[in-house]
């Protein structure tokens, strides 16, 4: 890590633990098929939930609490808070898709949509869950998707293996996420929207002076000229020492977003894997919450510098792995450190692939 990634790291206190957990939490992981959700707790306290609601497109992990319990992601749309932006209502907890798959838009889709642009929209099914188990060390959660294209047929399999685990001050959630192309040539052209996206709470948003639509009391929309930024202070930070806004469109092996809900200094981090197709990823990084790794939209995200145009040929087959790590903000522990560590382990492909074929 250059030295003055280092500096910046330390500068604004980004930290998150390590791989390897000193003491390691208990993990429950609790399936409740007929709520369309399955539930993972820490030491019995509420972390994440792997949810596949009808009035969503695609499934997600919603919420994402610190390990005191401190809510990282916004509310809207599903459980709407005061103060909240109300945009992009298809930005919802942690998810996984793509704006550009053989010309269909999956990354956009939501109940928002005009009904004039659904033939243009692809939709992520939920379909099975063949792993959910807890244990005193960590709870395994592996599922199975399709992503559907308008017509009805399918254009991709989605194996996502989730791995959780925590501490006394962290949450970390390993990704493994294979995606098989059908029985078609899969491109999933070069394309801003994508792929992996976390969407926060509004503390850890950059303060802007820009006229916004938030929700009041009662989660009504209510236009606010200008904004009040008071408790907003959230800044990214990649392994190359890019700051802030600057993040967007860049590149870098990890990125962090850094700052304070109320009292609680919390830091996310989002790990990217050298396996991974595209690596080292973009960052569709924005100060209004958005918080993504984009390894694919590289013609967009570079300007024209970079193109790839990533495809997958019948029955081939990609793995994306991520580690993502809500922890407290402390002076000292080394980002970079921690990714080596995990981007060191033994990560063996899926059969056939990852491969990249860019045409």
């Amino acid at each position: 890590m250059k030295t003055a990634a280092i500096a910046a790291a330390i500068l604004v206190g980004v930290v998150v633990s390590v791989s390897t957990q000193s003491h390691a939490a208990r993990v429950e992981v609790a399936r409740k098929d007929a709520e369309r959700r399955v539930d993972i707790l820490v030491d019995g306290k509420p972390f994440t939930s792997y949810i596949w609601p009808a009035t969503l497109k695609k499934p997600v992990l919603f919420p994402i609490r610190t390990a005191t319990g401190t809510l990282v992601t916004r509310g809207f749309p599903l459980e709407p808070r005061p103060g909240e932006r109300v945009d992009h209502p298809h930005h919802v907890g942690l998810w996984f898709n793509y704006g550009d798959v053989n010309g269909i838009d999956f990354w956009n889709n939501s109940d928002a949509i005009p009904a004039a642009d659904r033939p243009k929209m692809g939709t992520i099914v939920h379909r099975d869950i063949s792993v959910a188990k807890g244990s005193a060390d960590r709870g395994e959660l592996v599922t199975a998707s399709d992503w559907m294209m308008p017509d009805g047929s399918v254009a991709l399999r989605q194996q996502t293996a989730y791995t959780f685990s925590g501490d006394q001050t962290s949450r970390t959630i390993d990704l493994a996420i294979t995606l098989t192309a059908e029985n078609r040539r899969v491109a999933l052209t070069d394309n801003k929207e994508g792929v992996l996206g976390l969407r926060v709470t509004r503390a850890l948003e950059e303060p802007s002076d820009k006229p916004e639509v938030f929700t009041d009391a009662a989660g009504r929309p209510t236009t606010v000229a200008s904004l009040d930024n008071t408790g907003v202070n959230g800044v990214y930070l990649t392994s190359e020492g890019t700051k802030g806004a600057a993040v967007w469109g860049t590149r870098g092996r990890w990125c962090t977003l850094s700052g304070k809900i109320g009292d609680a200094a919390v830091s996310i981090a989002i790990f990217d894997h050298p396996r991974n197709p595209g690596y080292p990823t973009y960052w569709h990084a924005r100060g209004y919450g958005l918080f993504a790794a984009n390894p694919l939209g590289q013609k967009a995200l570079s300007n024209g510098k970079d193109v790839l145009n990533f495809a997958l040929e019948p029955r081939q087959a990609a793995t994306f792995r991520y580690r993502i790590i809500v922890g407290t903000v402390t002076p000292a522990p080394d980002v970079d450190a921690a990714w080596s560590a995990w981007s060191s382990q033994a990560t063996e492909a899926s059969p056939g692939s990852p491969r990249s074929v860019a045409r």
